[in-house]
């Protein structure tokens, strides 16, 4: 009998340590993914989150995929939504993912980026480098920047039409 329960005590024990390992795993899981997406490390696991979700949408934006802009735009909102003084910047992700317009998802791009670099910079690179890319022609001759991992240009505001428009401007490093 003391047998039995020392075993039924025992795996009480055991199914919690697992309930918390599982947990941890999930983490690491999580943490993995992000770190073999991006090949980027930045120290605010937040931030990481958010960079590696504005890759997503950029990504949309050279393959010209309004739609699928769309859905990395409402995951990228609610991304910044989560971190604090990026409520302005959320609500330009927002009007991305409101729309299947391409051009429009471009435009509101540009300012979403100038502020994701601003951002990006603020935080601690801790491995990788992240290009800081331009493009002359975007947005009518004004110009355009965007964050990307590849030092190859692959163009968000133009997709096919321009793939290789640009140029890198600065490379923020990891330490």
């Amino acid at each position: 009998m003391k047998r039995i329960l020392g075993i039924a005590i025992l795996s009480v024990l055991m199914a919690c340590n697992q309930s918390e390992r599982k947990t941890a795993e999930t983490k690491d899981s999580i943490q993995a993914y992000t770190l073999s997406k991006s090949q980027v490390i930045i120290k605010d696991a937040k931030k990481l989150d958010i960079f590696n979700r504005y890759e997503d949408l950029k990504n949309a934006l050279v393959k010209s995929d309004s739609s699928e802009a769309q859905k990395a735009a409402e995951k990228l909102e609610k991304s910044l939504a989560l971190y604090e003084g990026c409520e302005s910047t959320a609500s330009i992700a927002k009007k991305i993912s409101e729309t299947n317009n391409i051009v429009f998802q471009r435009k509101n791009f540009t300012t979403l980026s100038m502020d994701l670099i601003a951002f990006i910079k603020s935080g601690e690179v801790e491995k990788g480098i992240i290009y800081v890319q331009h493009c002359p022609m975007a947005n009518k001759g004004d110009g355009g920047d965007w964050l990307s991992t590849e030092k190859e240009i692959k163009n968000p505001y133009y997709g096919d039409e321009m793939l290789e428009c640009g140029r890198v401007v600065e490379e923020i490093k990891g330490k």
